[in-house]
């Protein structure tokens, strides 16, 4: 105890005589390690600044021609699908997952609502529901096989295409109904490919379907309990499992509502044919892994925006319109956007060295 007494005046005295401020580490960052931590903080920064790099270059090469209401608007037209179906892809990719079916599902929901209605007979709003419903059930079999038998999306996709795309042409022969059948009996099927101008500039329903869309699963991700555990199941199933979130219901659902936008992007690729063809969007899978890595989504889940998907399609867009409008070899645009996937997976490796 005489200790204790001794040893307290100097240990008072030590605190009186402290300093009160908290410590503080400075932190020195360089312009490139600021500009490093804004891409982070900001993912769809990237794809937004090559997309206007791009069109302010073919803005210079082609002038007045290229950079018209007609022509920006054009290039919407042309990526409508790619960004529905993109859209769809890229809650596969937060949850660090993979879908390689989407474009199989989106065509063999065309290929239902255009059968139910001639085949069947039955009313076109019906079969268009039919459509919804066979995307929804193909969805709830990938999250199924994905989250409850803990089987590799990347296998139960690849597999899911195969059958998905065999029963498109086993179910519909090999069948196209015809525009004007479509346009005479059930016009509605062609609901999306109807336009209407604004000044010089030409929208479909189909653009203004995936700008909704895409706006929407904007707000949906960043300011919805589901949409933060979209993300916290893509960072760390693990983690998130253990903080409370259904991680399985988490992934049924996100498989289910790709399957239910892949159905949307088939009733969309309707009314920009203006048929219903068991063999048209072939590559729509490849295009919206494309438009989505681009677009400076990571592949390893848990980080990206929809919005940088959306500009990820437009960059292609961009790109396929201005080259041939230069008259350039079609190849020129495959070695571009080649190399624009390599690059952004090199950015996004980069940026994610902020977080280690």
């Amino acid at each position: 105890m005489a200790s204790d007494s001794r040893s307290a005046p100097g240990y008072e005295g030590a605190v009186q005589g402290s300093p009160e401020t908290v410590a503080e580490f400075a932190q020195h960052r360089s312009a490139v390690h600021r500009f490093q931590h804004l891409l982070h903080q900001t993912p769809s920064l990237v794809p937004l600044i090559v997309l206007m790099a791009a069109i302010a270059v073919f803005a210079i090469l082609l002038g007045a021609k290229f950079f018209s209401p007609f022509t920006l608007t054009l290039i919407l037209q042309q990526v409508a699908i790619t960004g529905i179906v993109g859209a769809a892809q890229t809650l596969v990719i937060l949850t660090a997952g993979i879908d390689l079916s989407v474009g199989a599902i989106m065509v063999l929901s065309s290929v239902v609502m255009g059968q139910f209605t001639f085949r069947y007979g039955l009313p076109p709003s019906f079969a268009i529901l039919c459509g919804f419903a066979c995307g929804a059930l193909m969805g709830f079999i990938n999250g199924t096989l994905v989250a409850r038998m803990k089987l590799p999306p990347f296998i139960v996709t690849l597999g899911m295409w195969q059958i998905v795309l065999a029963t498109n042409f086993l179910y519909s022969a090999n069948e196209t109904i015809r525009s004007q059948d479509i346009t005479e009996q059930a016009p509605i099927l062609q609901l999306f490919g109807e336009s209407f101008r604004i000044g010089g500039a030409v929208f479909t329903y189909g653009v203004v379907a995936m700008l909704v869309l895409v706006l929407v699963l904007a707000y949906v991700l960043r300011h919805t309990a589901w949409g933060r555990h979209v993300y916290a199941v893509g960072d760390d199933p693990d983690a998130a499992e253990l903080a409370g979130v259904q991680v399985r219901g988490v992934l049924v659902s996100v498989y289910v509502l790709s399957g239910l936008i892949c159905a949307l992007a088939g009733w969309v690729l309707i009314g920009r044919l203006g048929s219903v063809s068991p063999t048209a969007g072939q590559f729509a899978n490849i295009e919206s892994i494309t438009a989505v890595v681009i677009g400076g989504i990571s592949l390893f889940g848990g980080r990206g925006s929809i919005l940088g998907m959306l500009f990820g399609a437009l960059i292609v867009g961009v790109f396929s319109l201005g080259l041939k409008m230069l008259g350039t070899d079609p190849q020129w645009t495959y070695l571009l956007i080649g190399a624009l996937i390599i690059g952004a997976v090199a950015v996004d490796q980069w940026i994610r060295k902020v977080a280690a």
